[in-house]
């Protein structure tokens, strides 16, 4: 195969990062979209005309889509609750051999809890479809080349980095299904550190060693509700997106440590914290690597370009400077081009590579199952209130309380 021809299912804020990526992606073209609503696929289609990346055709139903010779692969970024629906679609189509599909990518996280996750894997595998996880935090430019320094001069002079953090803060998602836990299956926790975990671990094995080189052992984590359950605020998640936060919250703060276990059986830390309670110019990732003799620093509103706008200067509320701007005035950091520097770019690019190649890519659903026992492990050791061993076995059936819509956020604080 000389070009991949890829199907887009879903056509929200997570598919216009990967077309906007696009434009750095080469033998690939974007040859269909669907979406449960017609307008938006045609949007997205015209977005893909407009930046060259292809002339899509729009999909309302999805085994058409799936049908369509011109699809070789397709991308998976619709709402968490759709997810395993459409991987049964995807499975089906491949097993009885209709369309030319030949790899399926799928945006984070994998699943709302881990019997999702192992479910949709096993379709996948069965069908013989070669399978990408898309997490971009580890193809961003500045976390891929942080981690080949500190290996290739600090590892190597004084010793192997014991100690990595990774943050994801901002003001809260944009769509009214984020903030329903029951059906996207929690909240900030599986919202976004499943980048955290990731990106944190990535940085902790050694690339000749490989990802296996450090061992889950334990796992300990806290959520609450800091901001959005306040009278206020929830009465502001009702006028804008009809949600009844009050009735069914959902955690805007989690945190998690995991204990790993080194080559040489020495302990490994990786600290991931999210919120949804950050107010500042905009979406923050942070990440921190400390070894023996060095450190690295990331923190992505420190970019190279800074505007300042006075209040004599009116500007519309827009998210043209940075991810989830909170606001239009003042010293604004700005990011040039976010579907690069948050490695949407280099992502979509390696799985295109991969599943051109016949390979499977390195960053898999394998990957993402486990950071979905990641994040059941830290649900449930937040609602024990007690370090847990890390044993997938504990939350093979897990749904947290947050996501069966029983959480009381108080509990996070007894």
């Amino acid at each position: 195969m000389d070009k991949l021809g890829v199907g887009i299912i879903g056509a929200g804020f997570a598919a216009k990062f990967h077309v906007k990526g696009w434009v750095g992606v080469r033998s690939s073209e974007i040859t269909a979209i669907y979406s449960r609503t017609e307008a938006r696929a045609r949007e997205l289609a015209a977005l893909c005309e407009q930046l060259g990346v292809g002339k899509p055709k729009v999909y309302t139903g999805i085994h058409d889509m799936l049908r369509d010779p011109a699809v070789n692969a397709v991308w998976i970024v619709s709402p968490n609750y759709t997810r395993l629906e459409v991987v049964k679609a995807v499975a089906e189509e491949a097993r009885q051999g209709r369309g030319n599909l030949v790899g399926v990518a799928c945006e984070k996280p994998l699943a709302r809890n881990v019997k999702e996750a192992r479910e949709m894997l096993n379709l996948i595998e069965k069908a013989g479809l070669l399978h990408g996880y898309l997490e971009n935090q580890v193809f961003m430019p500045s976390v891929v080349r942080g981690k080949e320094v500190i290996w290739r001069f600090g590892a190597k002079y004084s010793g192997r980095p014991y100690l990595a953090r990774a943050a994801e803060e901002h003001g809260g998602p944009h769509a009214p299904w984020f903030w329903k836990p029951t059906l996207s299956g929690g909240g900030v926790l599986l919202d976004m550190m499943c980048h955290s975990l990731e990106a944190a671990r990535y940085m902790m094995w050694d690339s000749e060693s490989g990802k296996d080189s450090i061992k889950p052992r334990k796992v300990w984590g806290d959520i609450a509700s800091l901001k959005w359950t306040r009278r206020g605020y929830a009465e502001q998640l009702k006028q804008n997106y009809g949600v009844d936060y009050s009735a069914e919250p959902a955690e805007d703060y989690a945190t998690a440590v995991v204990l790993y276990e080194d080559e040489e059986g020495g302990a490994v830390l990786t600290e991931a914290h999210t919120s949804w309670s950050f107010i500042g110019a905009g979406l923050r990732l942070t990440f921190e690597v400390l070894g023996p003799e060095y450190s690295l620093s990331i923190n992505t509103l420190q970019p190279e370009l800074f505007t300042f706008f006075s209040r004599r200067v009116k500007i519309p509320p827009s998210e043209e400077f940075v991810e989830k701007q909170n606001a239009d005035q003042g010293l604004m950091p700005v990011i040039p081009d976010e579907a690069v520097t948050y490695g949407y770019q280099a992502e979509d690019r390696y799985m295109v590579e991969c599943f051109l190649r016949g390979k499977q890519p390195d960053e898999n659903w394998w990957d993402g199952l486990f950071i979905v026992q990641l994040m059941m492990l830290a649900y449930l050791s937040a609602e024990k209130g007690q370090k847990l061993n890390f044993d997938p076995a504990l939350v093979e059936d897990y749904v947290p309380p947050v996501q069966r819509g029983e959480w009381k956020p108080r509990t996070a604080l007894s």
